[in-house]
């Protein structure tokens, strides 16, 4: 069991970890500057915040980034709490890129992705010129470096791009190994109980997807391990669906999280993305049958269709969402914060 199950989906889990970090990081240093620029132009209404936390979010892949800058700007008093709410929203739909990529995707690229990436990240990385060291007293060169800058911005833009496709590569590499243990599971007697109670009720999937998201902070893992399974019939697809469901709700921990120690504007944004996933949840578990029957008109294969699930489900619960923004008892009740 140890070699079969534990340690491929160990070895899987934390490179597609890396993956998604490393992925994060490059797309973060590359639009980093601009992020709070953005957050300040775009968030004049609730709707116009809904759009740009789905770009931001689809940009750098992590709604737990985006959610956290928000949260940070709110305890700096630069962004109010009620234009939190859009970005809220959008961060969800945003997400969902993620997923859909990976629904796409059907797998043995990965290596050669890797490789080709990592080549042209190493190369942009060797053409960018050294800073040369500036004696005290010559002051006139280091005033000409500040005017003129040494890296150009193209090279930039390649070595983080070839950095984030090498983990999103690596992301795939992950779901690859993950994959492997579908046969081995199938074999073991406490996975049948565990797929036979959850076709006895679907809160076991859901339950579960909280669980072990609230473990790792990371939805996408789980869902990849969801959608990973159901490639290789180890789960239902409605299975699948259910822990991608309650994975949504496990990612409210790392908002709580976030919100601990902050002001009460702060605290407030953090409920109010627990209480959209919870809200959505409680709202979708009764209809996750006929999620997987609309998600199966667009697609047939079983990963696509949790992926496509997701993606249903979170821009239907942000767009019924998206009115109550518009309330103005989120203005008094910022006033009262």
């Amino acid at each position: 069991m140890i070699h079969s199950i534990i340690l491929p989906l160990l070895a899987g889990l934390i490179i597609f970890l890396f993956g998604m970090k490393l992925m994060e990081s490059a797309l973060h240093r590359w639009a980093g500057p601009y992020l709070h620029l953005w957050l300040d132009r775009f968030t004049r209404t609730p709707m116009r915040g809904m759009v740009a936390g789905t770009a931001l979010t689809a940009l750098l892949q992590s709604s737990t980034a985006i959610t956290v800058i928000a949260i940070g700007l709110v305890n700096a008093g630069a962004l109010s709490f009620p234009r939190t709410l859009g970005i809220i929203l959008g961060t969800n739909i945003g997400t969902c890129l993620t997923t859909e990529l990976l629904g796409l995707y059907s797998g043995g690229f990965a290596v050669p992705l890797l490789l080709a990436s990592a080549a042209v990240w190493l190369t942009a990385s060797s053409l960018v010129p050294a800073e040369p060291e500036q004696p005290h007293l010559q002051p006139l060169p280091r005033l000409e470096l500040a005017v003129s800058p040494a890296r150009p911005d193209w090279l930039r833009s390649v070595r983080f791009g070839a950095l984030a496709v090498t983990g999103f590569a690596l992301v795939m590499l992950g779901i690859e190994i993950m994959q492997t243990i579908g046969p081995a599971l199938q074999s073991r007697g406490l996975f049948v109980w565990f797929v036979h109670q959850a076709q006895q009720s679907l809160l076991w999937g859901v339950l579960a997807g909280a669980a072990v998201t609230a473990l790792v902070h990371s939805s996408s893992a789980v869902i990849a391990m969801a959608m990973g399974l159901a490639a290789v019939q180890s789960i239902s697809v409605e299975l699948g669906v259910a822990i991608t469901i309650g994975a949504n709700v496990g990612t409210c921990v790392t908002a709580i999280i976030a919100g601990l120690g902050s002001t009460r504007a702060g605290r407030f944004v953090a409920w109010a993305h627990v209480l959209l996933n919870v809200g959505g949840a409680v709202l979708f578990y009764p209809f996750i049958h006929q999620l997987v029957q609309l998600s199966d008109v667009t697609t047939g294969e079983a990963a696509s269709q949790i992926a496509r699930s997701q993606t249903i489900f979170n821009v239907i619960s942000s767009l019924l969402a998206l009115p109550l923004c518009y309330l103005s008892s989120w203005k008094h009740l910022q006033h009262r914060s």
